[in-house]
């Protein structure tokens, strides 16, 4: 099958946790044969910002060769929407394109588009904002992809009914994976970005207060950091490193002994059970992790045995602590969070699921 992804932008990662996913899912689409078009504007706010960075060229010069089998097929979009579309079978708009280009795929299939036309949902706006969302002209796709129930609940209420699934993130496993330290593991390590307070104070609290109570060592990478937050990471005795690309996480986790989620606000509040995308990557490159409170609603992991859970700041402290001194417990929480990725959380599963979704909506559209 042709698969056209219309999204926000798949050469930058840069405070885009979707490029993550998505490149994975291509990716194994590849794979398995199938044609794939990746489409993104040309100055989206990604790639503008990563521009900026001290090593965004290089970044998006090192694109080709960290994803070879991916490159060939990143496109800009143009204004020609027929040849974008041409010969398609499968296509997915992100909710982050504009909505004048949501809207126009709409319109192509109303009239004769012979594909399936997903709008796929990686953000909590249809939520905290649902009059922005309301906006769009989603009249004429055939379904949403949210990813998560509780998402997808907001997507029922609104009138989309059986019309909408839920496919979570996952990690890309062909990049995503345990890689043998060359060094001795030390401290621990956060990659994410401070943002526009969403979790401001939570970060305080479960990350950078227990580590200067108990003087571990923390490396932080990721973006949007102000004056004031990056006083704060100097007062805990934290290292602030910047931006990462997404592509050497794995090697940066396979220098940590641990990692922390400390989940946005309005994901613990509005959103339960939609963990970041690091929660997958982590346990995919066999990292233990503890976590600041979090409701795994759908029962994705298995909490005390894939990663532990701190309902406290002062249970984070304890369990951080905990993990440093304990090699047996870092063995055991990195093997079972592997495990669990591998068995249930892998782009790969999130193919077979979208091939499933796909299958389901032909057969009943044949009945």
């Amino acid at each position: 099958m042709r698969f056209v992804y219309f999204t926000h932008g798949l050469r930058s990662c840069w405070n885009h946790g979707n490029a993550h996913f998505l490149r994975g899912v291509l990716r194994d689409l590849l794979a398995r044969g199938h044609d794939v078009r990746s489409y993104e504007p040309a100055d989206g706010w990604s790639l503008t910002n990563l521009r900026q960075e001290p090593e965004g060229a290089a970044t998006l010069a090192r694109f080709a060769s960290d994803f070879p089998d991916l490159a060939p097929y990143v496109h800009m979009v143009s204004p020609d929407l027929d040849a974008m579309l041409d010969g398609a079978d499968v296509v997915i708009v992100h909710e982050w394109n504009d909505p004048a280009l949501i809207a126009a795929v709409g319109e192509k299939r109303q009239h004769g588009g012979q594909f399936r036309l997903f709008f796929h949902d990686t953000h909590h706006r249809a939520v905290t904002d649902p009059d922005t969302i309301g906006r769009l002209d989603l009249g004429c796709y055939d379904a949403v992809l949210a990813f998560g129930e509780s998402l997808a609940h907001a997507y029922r209420k609104a009138g989309w009914g059986t019309r909408v699934f839920v496919w979570h993130e996952a990690a890309d496993a062909r990049l995503f994976r345990p890689l043998e330290s060359y060094t001795e593991r030390q401290g621990v390590v956060w990659i994410g970005n401070w943002g526009d307070d969403e979790r401001s104070e939570e970060l305080r609290s479960y990350l950078l207060q227990p580590i200067r109570a108990l003087g571990l060592a923390l490396d932080i990478y990721g973006v949007r950091y102000p004056g004031a937050a990056l006083r704060d990471v100097a007062a805990a005795g934290a290292t602030y490193r910047g931006w990462l690309p997404n592509a050497r996480a794995p090697e940066v986790f396979a220098g940590h002994q641990m990692t922390v989620h400390v989940p946005r606000r309005a994901y613990v509040a509005q959103l339960p059970g939609i963990p970041t995308i690091r929660v997958f990557e982590a346990l995919a490159c066999g990292i233990p992790l503890v976590s600041a409170p979090w409701n795994d609603s759908e029962s994705l992991f298995r909490a005390g045995t894939d990663y532990l859970l701190a309902p406290t700041p002062d249970a984070m402290e304890a369990q951080l602590d905990q993990v440093h001194r304990d090699a047996d417990l870092r063995q055991a929480l990195a093997r079972h969070g592997l495990e669990t990725i591998r068995r249930r959380h892998t782009c790969a599963h999130r193919v077979d699921e979208l091939l499933a979704i796909i299958e389901r909506l032909d057969r009943e559209q044949a009945a």
